[in-house]
């Protein structure tokens, strides 16, 4: 009567006690199936390797690693690489792996059972649960049909891992060194184009960089005194040699005067020209143009000018000059002559020294009135340049570096992997567990035998409990009759074993 209500613990100690056979002989025979079976199904034996990861011997202050990829991280990299069907499969081919499955799965299959059968596992520090921890080092395991071929495997495998991580740490430093040369050359050929363009502009801005403010003041302080000298020495000279001229003059005319054959009018006012013209260059090398000094003897040479222009239209005789006759002249007017052409000749040297003092200080004053711009201009390429070098000199660093790190790779000097414990030739397969096997024969047993006791009970319509024929009936009590013998205070609910009654017998009790 399972059915008709929930079983409870007294319901299920009831059942087992009747029951018993049922559970007993499916807990004996299923564990003992089950073991020979076991025996029966191939063994397989698993060698394992511990690998230890020892770091670099030289510290990291001194040469820092190129590779600064995790560990966990180049773990997966170099399995990957070498659970490939490039690596595994002549090592299928050479230890003779799977024999007994080739003729009917394909060499995929194969590389993925083979791929199951290797376990790699990082081991984690013991001094805490940090992910980011630095792993200690990894075991590798092997399972096989032979604890022999499982042993060379494994040690294959780990060979395999060691010298794929050398390799590795040594392409990625060498790659890493060739990518910094290649990156130095490039900057090594910006910097020496912004050098060219730094000197280029220092040659052309000479005199208008940055600092020589103070040289270009100095100079044109030294230069606008030398003209000051020069225009002082021209005009003194200028005055000499209109006063040579005005001697001159008085000179030729006493000579003419004393000389009456060859005294005309015409000769004295071209003196006095001479005169006033020498008055005037003197004026006008002195003051400005608006000068009253200036106008007057400008007006003084036009009048004198006009007179000889009408004494000449006014003379039928050719113009004398008393130049041309200069050997009947006295010594007087000959050294005055004389003097007038040193002062022309010094005159025309100080006015070219004039000229070259003014174009210096107007280029000086050029370069004082140039040099913000020049200093703005020579800022920009000077910091581009400083970039330029800083950017070398950070690579060149860096190199160096990369080429310390990759030596110190070649000479296996860097991370390395350490086997500590090599790949052991297992005694026992690690599968089938036959006592384990055996073990969960027995659950099954136990679980086989109790579902078939509660599948009988479930068949069987007995009404052994007062539950059963409540569960049944689903009618309320009225009354309770207690059975021969026992006590009127016995409990209806007292469930102490009672005779074996009928289902009509168990009615007309409680009716």
């Amino acid at each position: 009567m399972l059915g008709h209500r929930t079983l409870t613990l007294d319901d299920l100690v009831s059942i087992a006690r009747r029951r018993l056979w049922l559970l007993l002989i499916p807990s004996l025979i299923v564990p003992i199936i089950a073991y020979v079976v076991s025996l029966r199904l191939p063994a397989q034996y698993t060698s394992e390797t511990l690998v230890l990861i020892e770091q670099q011997r030289v510290p990291d202050n001194v040469v820092k690693p190129v590779i600064s990829q995790e560990l966990m991280g180049r773990l997966a990299t170099l399995q990957q690489q070498i659970l490939s069907r490039s690596r595994l499969e002549p090592v299928i081919e050479k230890f003779g792996l799977y024999k007994e499955d080739r003729a009917t799965s394909s060499m995929e299959d194969l590389l993925d059972r083979m791929r199951k059968d290797l376990v790699v596992t990082p081991l984690r520090a013991s001094t805490g649960s940090n992910p980011n921890e630095r792993v200690p080092g990894f075991t590798i395991k092997f399972t096989a049909s032979s604890a022999k071929v499982a042993q060379q495997v494994c040690a294959l495998v780990t060979s395999m891992f060691i010298e794929e991580n050398l390799k590795l740490r040594e392409q990625r430093a060498e790659s890493t060194t060739d990518f910094l040369s290649k990156q130095l050359d490039e900057a090594k050929r910006k910097l020496d184009d912004q050098n060219a363009a730094l000197a280029k502009f220092k040659s052309a801005q000479a005199g208008k960089l940055p600092g020589q403010e103070q040289t270009n003041l100095s100079l044109l302080g030294g230069f606008t005194t030398r003209l000051e000298g020069v225009n002082q020495a021209l005009s003194r000279i200028q005055q000499e040699k209109t006063f040579a001229e005005s001697m001159l003059a008085q000179q030729l005319s006493a000579w003419q005067q004393n000389s009456a054959t060859e005294t005309t009018d015409i000769q004295k006012l071209q003196d006095q020209l001479a005169a006033s013209r020498a008055v005037l260059n003197t004026a006008e090398a002195r003051y400005t143009p608006n000068h009253p000094d200036v106008q007057k003897a400008r007006d003084e040479v036009a009048s004198l000018q006009r007179k000889y222009d009408e004494a000449v239209s006014a003379s039928e005789k050719p113009k004398t000059d008393p130049k041309k006759s200069p050997a009947m002249e006295p010594a007087e007017v000959k050294k005055l002559r004389a003097q007038i052409k040193e002062y022309e000749i010094s005159m025309l040297q100080l006015t070219r020294e004039q000229k070259r003092v003014q174009e210096l200080v107007q280029r000086f004053q050029g370069q004082l009135q140039l040099a913000p711009a020049v200093e703005e201009q020579f800022k920009n390429l000077t910091r581009d340049y400083q970039t330029a070098l800083q950017f070398y000199d950070d690579l060149l660093a860096k190199k160096s570096l990369a080429s310390m790190a990759t030596d110190l790779e070649r000479r296996q000097q860097g991370e390395q992997f350490t086997v500590m414990d090599a790949a052991n030739l297992p005694e026992k397969p690690s599968w089938p567990n036959r006592p384990l096997i055996a073990l969960a024969g027995l659950a099954g047993g136990i679980m086989i035998g109790f579902g078939l006791a509660l599948l009988l009970e479930a068949k069987d319509q007995s009404l052994r409990t007062d539950s059963d024929i409540l569960a049944l009936l689903k009618i309320p009590i009225l009354a309770q009759v207690p059975i021969a013998g026992k006590p009127v205070s016995a409990s209806f609910w007292n469930r102490t074993p009672r005779p074996r009654l009928t289902t009509r017998e168990r009615q007309e009790d409680h009716v």
